[in-house]
């Protein structure tokens, strides 16, 4: 077999190798934390790891980890470091920790703000250590880790430590490094500048010489830098070998240029720094870029610097530059050009008096200045200063071709940024997804540095936000479908036939083989335009496949995007296909090109349109489907054939692709994000700043907000007076009336509120009654009014008793402003959200809010707690496809809605039939809202009119309470409401209920007034239309929905004003950001008033499916996480109630003071222990089973057999106590462990009564959002600790259980993880061994951490679990009378009989995961072979107790089930995972 030609994985190293290695044995001597008695420090220590690991192994990445592992800068390094002692060795071991730390995505400076002194000093050697010559002391090599070291610095400028140093090289004395004209030049373009240039130098004057030197250094430093990467670059030849390490050093300086380039505060002084140095001319005419190999990385980071060079701002005050200011500058460089060339070169007459138009572009350029000499040339450019003037009688030193190429690449027309992106095809095309630099593939190690844009805390403008965004979007989209075509065409096996043609071996559930693909249609092009409008094609497959693979197919709707593919594979029939060879080259793949399916044709060719009527059934097999092609792609692909003779690419294509729905929105999503780009984002001006980075991160805060609000109507937030008092501790609380028997809820607060000058708007007449003013609060009490005689009447309220800083997050998010809400596990942040909803809903009516969540599960569960409170359900809305698993009986989609409001209004002119019988009024009032509207008018309000003539107050006599009821004259009609209806008790309570009766009739003609347009509105659509514009006041919706629905929102006209986002540190930057815009902005301003995000940056992040998207770009921060980052303020939720407070304490550490709620501590649920376990919660270890721990089937599959029979043992026994199987949830943190784990459930107890299965079986990522009393958690890794160094996945896998969780791992390995140590030294007090009482059933009675009565006994290791399960159950069997003999024998069910019994959830996953990891389920055949072999000596269903014989002949085991001959994962030769589709029993 040739060798993979792939780029390697690391392979992280194991525990056995760690404790051998040299490194370790000096860390257990020297730094390692659980050490008691270490060695004095040593220079020579640091000195010999750095020459004999570091740099003999020429930095290799795997030494590095098991230093920073071991943690080396931590307890070592920095802990020692002084300016005595630091040396070469030492800088660079430092800069590899902090590098490597970067690598690994975990906080690098924390080490640096503990002991700060040294951090200057360590600095300044580092710039001296980066300017060395480069065959002195420090190799070129030791220099790339220097530039990355400082690259690192440029990005962490949130790091106050960090920016106090970096401040020094990028401000405006910096300008020093300029040649003199030039700076001239600039000072003269802001007269302000020069003001400052002048204090400058004053002060320059009064340091010491020493000093001064030490600043012109710094200041001089990038400048300099600069100069020494031009002379490397230089020294590349091009045709000769060339070192690699110039390579990198070139490509790591210009990414340290493009992140300088692409961060305001390092650009603005640096970006003239760097055009003066001409730069990107020097890397245009380099011989590295015409080296194919070499070069390619290095041109498309220079494509990157290049457009973030000439980036549309101004750099000195950061506003973005509009199209018009664009061209300005554009046409004021050519006329200076132009003015220059007519007073100063005759021979450039002609050029001076041409308009500018006809001398823009690169070919008249060069036409005009190519034939000048090269003095001339030089001259030119000293007049426009850009190089320093030519002396008299000398000849230049510069080349022409660099002269040339300085003066047409600057004064060359650019095409506009918007313009580009326009032209932009937005799907992927086989160049770009298969080139490593831009979409790297899944082995990326975090290495080399890659030509992707990346997502920092601050950016340029709106459109370099949008534009980072949406390249990132388009590249993790495009990773994915990768993943998609090299699985669906692998499955399909093309080969060559014998006569040259393709013959499928094989098939696909997402691919079929093209029958006819032909282009029907091409539309003319918009004015202005050079693509068309609209491309259409046809392209016919044979669906002879099963039914519900043909219905997938059929079932195609209008939008679903596919992909036409095109395969010449060389290779000849029956060829195998090797996974870890290129996908390219083994099935020839030619073209790929994207579509979008408009509909399926009919038998007369008419697209099938989507819609309520049942789809025509059609006969025979073929089918046709209408798509519509790229236009721009298209124009490309023609420009291609027609100008270079290139083949056509739409004759070729021979294979059709499909998606998953889910997954396959990236379309959409990026149509939106350029339509955004090509509108003017109108942003409201109190977020702007704050969603680029700058200004003051608390500057939307509702303390700061001009248009505070005073008096709030809290509603039913709190249940009494006490609550109220004890929810705003500090303050001062004054309530409006003094009977307590009045002081009941609602309540009206008053709070001072200062307005912008910080003056009171309250005159106050001492000094001294200031600060006492600030914290008194104004209560009101008021009486809800009564609305009507009928139970159903009462207003629902809440029950909650929200704390006090609850309290503060739900004021916070009434006010106007940014709201941002930290809510850690269990700490009610749904209750927050709903009670916010609610108080805005009930203050400001005319309001309409937007409800946007990362699920649909929790759009569900923010919609039945919004149910349980008072808003009128008319007023709900859910858009998108999650409301069919909405719990509640009602249907909150669009139609739903439609369908109620048709019922509803039903239902009210029934009620108004009712009311005209009982007044005797004749005619029909009832027939249409319409004639109701009328007869309200006409009858009813005259009535009422007259009854408060007679009974309102005369002011001289008493009023008589008899008249209140005597009078009234809807008596009949409330003969039905619980009687009587008035008390007679007062008159001022019978004339609240006589006006409560009226409001109940009122209520009835207003909202039939409302619902007149559906009856003018005919059709579904328009009346839905109509509920989504008018009528809903709480819309809610995912994120997705609205990425993709933005263009049809936006021209319905849809309006709302407030933001509210659960589950906002889960969501992607741009999706939190699109709902933002779902709006035409109103006289060009948002109308936008309150943003409220929910969330925790401590659980898991946006799933990003890329390594180099995630780590690389950091793709996977959300906009959440940057608020944090930056420093907006939060309001941080603090006291849980979902866990025992010992389980909390496992993760609590991770938050600010986060503590329990009482009930945690009083209820019986929390105090008793788990029965037959001695622990709440306890981590057990797992050694070796049968030599094997982790393996690795495939890249990142990742499995642990002992673990996952030892999980499923505890199951097992658990269960046989009597706990509840669907109380109990296992988690994983892999998706290999998930499905080896679901496969030994559904051999050993899936289909036994007795045992059942858990309530689910997942990894922890998936989990997230979710609980379950009992958690049992396998965490896999034997070698390395993998993706759980992620503290945020740590956070998630501790907190999900309520009562128990019990951990299974390899104890040597995660102990020693510094991230982990505040949780793992918790759980590692315990007991490493499974401490169980086998006769203590469940419910126990015993209190939790009481010594049991019952015998308790400890488990050393699985065989020994499984053993005893399997004997506990043969006694169960025994002890109960009515077994009967088949119940004896737990039948291995085999993986196809059990798939069909999986629980809903599991049977969801698989198809869903089968399809995206080929290799996520266990290969049928592989597992039907080593069925036997998997259930090595844990035989809980086969393999009698050792002494007796079992009592069925079947029971005998086999021999290799005894001997247990490995784990059953390893796919067999002849099946490989690729070849196991995602149903049940398909195997091919």
């Amino acid at each position: 077999m040739t060798a993979p030609a792939q780029p390697k994985k690391i392979v992280a190293p194991t525990v056995s190798q760690i404790n051998a290695e040299f490194v370790t044995q000096l860390a257990c001597k020297y730094w390692a934390p659980h050490i008691k008695k270490k060695s004095p420090f040593d220079i020579k220590v640091i000195e010999d790891i750095y020459e004999k690991e570091i740099v003999k192994s020429r930095f290799a990445i795997r030494k590095i980890m098991l230093l920073e592992f071991s943690q080396y800068l931590e307890n070592y390094l920095w802990m020692n470091y002084s300016p005595e002692v630091s040396s070469k060795a030492y800088l660079m071991s430092i800069c590899c920790m902090v590098n490597e730390k970067f690598r690994e995505n975990v906080p690098a400076w924390e080490t640096f703000k503990k002991k700060p002194d040294h951090f200057p000093f360590f600095f300044k050697c580092i710039l001296k250590a980066a300017l060395a010559e480069t065959d002195g002391e420090f190799s070129l090599h030791e220099q790339t880790v220097l530039l990355l070291f400082l690259d690192h610095c440029f990005n962490s400028l949130e790091v106050d430590l960090i920016r106090s140093q970096v401040q020094q090289l990028i401000s405006l004395p910096m300008w020093m490094g300029l040649q003199p004209a030039r700076l001239e030049l600039e000072l003269k373009k802001t007269p302000k500048l020069r003001k400052f240039w002048n204090l400058i130098k004053k002060n320059d004057e009064k340091m010491d010489p020493e000093a001064r030197e030490q600043a012109y250094q710094e200041r001089r430093f990038l400048s300099q830098l600069i100069q020494k990467f031009i002379s490397v670059l230089k020294s590349v030849p091009l045709s000769d070998p060339v070192t690699m390490d110039k390579v990198h050093y070139c490509e790591r300086f210009i990414e340290l240029m493009i992140d300088l380039e692409a961060l305001l505060p390092t650009r603005r002084w640096f970006n003239t720094i760097l055009d003066d140095s001409h730069v990107l001319v020097h890397c245009y005419l380099s011989n590295l870029v015409r080296r194919e190999e070499d070069g390619h990385l290095f041109s498309q980071l220079l494509d990157m610097l290049k457009f973030y060079t000439g980036f549309e701002i101004n750099d000195q005050t950061g506003n973005a530059l509009t199209e018009n200011e664009m061209t300005t500058i554009h046409y004021d460089r050519i006329t200076s050009l132009q003015r220059a060339a007519f007073a100063h070169f005759p021979e450039l007459y002609d050029f001076a008096l041409s308009n500018v138009a006809e001398v823009d572009t690169r070919e008249s350029l060069v036409k005009f200045f190519g034939p000048l000499s090269s003095n001339t040339l030089h001259q030119v450019a000293s007049y426009l200063c850009l190089l320093p003037t030519l002396p008299k009688a000398e000849d230049t030193t510069f080349d022409k071709g660099f002269l040339l190429e300085l003066l047409v690449s600057r004064h060359e027309r650019r095409i506009s940024q918007i313009q580009q992106l326009n032209q932009m095809p937005l799907y992927p095309t086989e160049k770009i997804i298969w080139d490593e630099n831009i979409v790297p593939t899944e082995y990326y190690s975090g290495e080399g540095c890659l030509a992707l844009p990346k997502l920092n805390l601050q950016f340029l403008t709106l459109h370099d936000y949008l534009l980072r965004n949406f390249n990132l979007f388009r590249l993790e989209s495009t990773y994915e479908i990768r993943q998609d075509i090299e699985d669906s065409v692998s499955r399909m096996k093309p080969w060559q036939s014998e006569y040259g043609g393709v013959v499928f071996g094989g098939w696909a559930r997402m691919a079929q083989p093209i029958v006819a693909f032909t282009v029907v249609e091409v539309a003319k092009p918009n004015i202005g335009e050079n693509w068309p409008t609209r491309v259409r094609a046809d392209v016919t497959i044979n669906l002879n496949v099963r039914d519900h693979i043909k219905d997938e197919w059929e079932g195609l709707r209008k939008h679903d995007v596919c992909f036409l593919i095109t395969v010449r594979p060389t290779k000849p029939y029956g060829t195998k296909f090797d996974r870890r060879r290129p996908f390219i080259e083994q099935v020839g793949l030619v073209y790929v090109r994207g579509c979008e399916i408009q509909g399926m044709l009919d038998d007369k060719g008419r697209v099938i349109e989507d819609g309520p009527e049942p789809r025509p059934s059609l006969r025979g097999e073929s089918r046709t489907f209408r798509v519509f092609l790229d236009p721009n792609q298209y124009q490309q692909d023609m420009t291609n054939t027609i100008q270079n003779g290139a083949e056509d690419v739409y004759e070729t294509f021979n294979v059709i692709m499909r998606r998953k729905p889910k997954e396959n929105n990236f379309k959409a999503v990026l149509e939106t994000i350029r339509n955004l780009m090509n509108t003017d984002c109108v942003v409201p001006d109190w977020l702007h700043d704050i969603i680029l980075g700058y200004g003051d991160p608390s500057s939307a805060h509702y303390s700061k907000m001009p248009n505070q609000i005073a008096t709030l109507d809290f509603n039913d937030t709190f249940l009494s007076i006490e609550h109220l008092k004890a929810s705003f501790p500090g303050h001062n609380v004054k309530v409006t009336v003094d009977d307590p028997a009045l002081q009941i809820p609602p309540f009206r607060i008053t709070f001072p509120v200062r307005s912008g000058k910080g003056k009171k708007r309250k005159d106050v007449d001492g000094e001294d009654e200031d600060t006492e003013e600030a914290k008194t609060l104004i209560v009101e009490p008021h009486v809800i009014p009564n609305r009507g005689p009928y139970p159903y009447n009462q207003p629902k309220r809440n029950t909650i008793q929200f704390t006090h800083t609850q309290i503060e997050a739900i004021r916070a998010g009434m006010q106007p402003g940014l709201t941002m809400v930290v809510g850690p596990p269990g700490t009610g942040k749904t209750d927050v959200a709903v009670q916010i909803i609610s108080n805005i809903y009930h203050n400001f009516p005319e309001q309409r809010t937007l409800i946007v969540t990362h699920s649909n599960q929790a759009l569900n569960q923010l919609f039945e707690k919004i149910m349980a409170l008072d808003i009128d359900e008319r007023h709900l809305l859910r858009l998108g496809h999650g409301e069919e698993e909405l719990e509640t009986e009602k249907d909150f989609s669009r139609y739903g809605r439609v369908n109620y409001v048709l019922a509803r209004r039903i239902e009210l002119l029934e009620e108004v039939k009712r009311l005209q019988k009982s007044l005797g009024v004749p005619g029909d009032a009832s027939y249409t809202c319409e004639t109701a509207g009328y007869f309200f008018l006409y009858q009813v309000m005259s009535r009422w009119e007259e009854y408060i003539s007679k009974v309102k107050n005369k002011s001289n006599t008493m009023p008589d309470i008899t008249e209140v009821s005597a009078f009234f004259p809807f008596h009949e009609y409330f003969a039905n409401a619980p009687q009587p209806i008035f008390k007679g008790r007062s008159y001022e309570e019978d004339m609240e209920i006589a006006e409560g009766c009226f409001r109940h009739i009122k209520k009835i003609f207003t909202q039939l007034e409302e619902f007149r347009a559906s009856e003018l509105l005919r059709s579904g659509l328009d009346r839905s239309k109509y509920l989504l514009v008018k009528e809903a006041k709480i819309i809610a919706m995912t994120c997705t929905h609205a990425a993709l629905k933005r263009h049809d929102l936006v021209k319905l006209g849809f309006k709302y004003d407030n933001i509210l986002m659960e589950e906002a540190a889960q969501i992607l930057e741009i999706e939190t950001f699109i709902p933002l815009l779902l709006q035409n902005p109103q006289d060009g301003f948002s109308r936008l008033k309150r943003w409220i995000m929910i969330g925790d940056h401590h659980q898991l992040p946006p799933v990003i499916k890329n390594m180099a998207f995630q780590k690389y770009s950091n793709m996977e921060q959300s906009l959440f996480t940057r608020f944090v980052r930056v420093g907006v303020p939060t309001v941080d939720l603090d006291a849980q109630g979902r866990a025992r407070a010992s389980l909390c304490n496992l993760y609590n550490w991770r938050y600010k003071n986060l503590g329990n709620l009482p009930h945690v501590q009083l209820l019986p649920e929390f105090s008793t222990a788990n029965a037959g376990l001695l622990y709440d919660f306890q981590l057990i270890n797992v050694e070796d089973f049968q030599g094997v721990g982790e393996s690795e089937p495939n890249p990142y599959f990742y499995q642990n057999l002992g673990e996952a029979e030892y999980v499923v043992a505890l199951f097992m026994y658990m269960c046989l106590l009597g706990y509840p199987a669907d109380k109990i949830s296992i988690l994983t943190t892999y998706n290999g462990q998930k499905h080896l784990i679901r496969d030994i459930i559904n051999r050993r107890c899936g289909s036994n009564p007795l045992i059942g299965r858990p309530n689910k079986v997942t990894t922890v990522d998936r989990f997230q959002g979710q609980q379950n009393d009992y958690i049992l958690l396998s965490l896999v890794r034997t070698r390395a600790v993998g993706h759980l160094r992620d503290v945020r996945r740590l956070v998630v896998a501790m907190s999900r259980a309520r009562l128990g969780l019990y951990i299974f791992a390899r104890v040597s390995l995660f102990q020693n993880c510094f991230e982990l140590t505040p949780a793992f030294s918790q759980l590692t007090a315990r007991p490493l061994h499974l401490h169980i009482i086998p006769t203590e059933p469940f419910p126990t009675s015993r209190k939790n951490g009481e010594r049991p009565s019952h015998e308790v006994q400890i488990i050393k290791n699985m065989p020994q679990m499984a053993n005893f399960v399997y004997n506990m159950y043969m006694h169960l069997i025994q002890t109960t009378h009515h077994y009967h003999q088949t119940l004896l024998q737990l039948p291995p069910a085999m993986v196809e009989e059990s798939e069909e019994v999986q629980s809903q959830e599991t049977e969801l996953e698989t198809e869903e995961e089968a399809m995206s990891a080929q290799a996520d389920i266990v290969p049928d055949e592989a597992t039907d072979a080593s069925s036997s072999q998997e259930t090595s000596a844990s035989e809980t269903e086969t393999t009698p107790n050792q002494t007796g014989a079992s009592s069925s002949p079947e029971a005998i085991p086999a021999e290799s089930e005894i001997t247990g001959t490995g784990p059953v994962t390893v796919p067999s030769e002849n099946n490989t995972p690729h070849d196991v589709t995602s149903t049940p029993g398909e195997t091919e």
